[in-house]
């Protein structure tokens, strides 16, 4: 299979505010948008994307409701974290989860977009020593 995109679409009915969020404080921009339907990606050069969706519109799958925040979050790996969280801290953006360093070797700070999905940014760093151990097989 040879693909020319992926993305996740998260349906909910906070498309202006879910455009504006990634816009301002992730430099995403708008590929595609409609009443029903916003698809941005970032302006960083590499294909990453993420769409929001009406609930209510025609095309929406059979099973997708509105997202209510549970069970899926959306990941930002970045180049330095630190930066980032002065960067969104310094413009007004509130944090849910302050930065950070996590034993298994991410520095990473947490936000809910509009539409309750929660976005970790994540700067990979080296874990605690054995931190992994348990995990490894073999």
């Amino acid at each position: 299979m040879k693909l020319a995109d992926a993305y996740t679409v998260v349906v909910t009915d906070k498309l202006g505010e879910c455009r504006e969020f990634y816009g301002r404080w992730f430099g995403f921009e708008v590929v595609f948008e409609a009443s029903w339907f916003v698809l941005l990606a970032n302006a960083s050069g590499h294909a990453v994307s993420i769409a929001f969706m009406h609930p209510e519109h025609p095309s929406s799958p059979p099973t997708p409701r509105a997202f209510v925040g549970d069970g899926a979050f959306l990941t930002l790996q970045v180049e330095d974290a630190s930066s980032e969280y002065t960067r969104v801290r310094d413009a007004g953006l509130r944090c849910d989860l302050e930065l950070r360093d996590e034993p298994w070797g991410q520095r990473r700070f947490g936000v809910v977009d509009p539409a309750g999905m929660w976005v970790d940014v994540v700067e990979q760093i080296e874990p605690v020593e054995g931190w992994w151990d348990p995990y490894v097989s073999g």
